[in-house]
């Protein structure tokens, strides 16, 4: 994570989130001011953006977790209550090392990543596929709803792609890559 998503969305007027699974990382950008609010779960991160929106406040909000979780948490509160809390959304993970701490599957903590990383690589790869998959599959129902969604060039989308995601169909959902 760097602060530079962040700081831009409280320059533009946005409510954003950047999620981070490093909780070291995501502190240290709250402590050098990037970050404005931090969120420990998805639905004190739900509470946040819809406090933002409502008052109209630019805000930057770290959420420590996985981003596939919180997209999934925010594609099952639009099923609950039909609204669309993100507009735009992206994905910085650096896809281009999927396998080597690059990529972190929703189905594990980030310590528990690592160390399958190096005890059990293979079976991680697999993880890693399995994450990938409900990862683009969330995103397609997102942008369904009329999220916007763009690959920031780091290979998410070409590694979904690899791992049999369903993406990059032309003219199916509102992707940019």
């Amino acid at each position: 994570m760097s602060g530079a998503q962040a700081k831009a969305a409280v320059i533009c007027g946005c409510v954003g989130v950047i999620a981070e699974v490093s909780k070291a990382a995501l502190m240290k950008r709250y402590d050098q001011g990037w970050l404005l609010e931090v969120a420990e779960d998805a639905d004190a991160c739900i509470a946040l953006i819809r406090k933002g929106r409502k008052d109209k406040v630019p805000c930057s909000i770290g959420f420590h977790g996985n981003i596939v979780a919180l997209w999934e948490r925010l594609a099952e509160e639009y099923d609950r209550t039909g609204d669309v809390l993100v507009d735009l959304g992206s994905d910085q993970t650096s896809c281009h090392n999927p396998f080597n701490g690059g990529y972190y599957p929703v189905q594990l903590s980030m310590e528990e990543a690592n160390r399958m990383m190096v005890d059990d690589p293979e079976n991680f790869k697999k993880i890693v596929h399995e994450s990938l998959r409900r990862h683009a599959d969330v995103i397609n129902k997102l942008t369904k709803r009329g999220m916007y969604f763009f690959d920031y060039g780091n290979a998410f989308l070409l590694e979904a792609s690899r791992a049999g995601g369903d993406v990059m169909k032309e003219g199916q959902y509102r992707y940019t890559v």
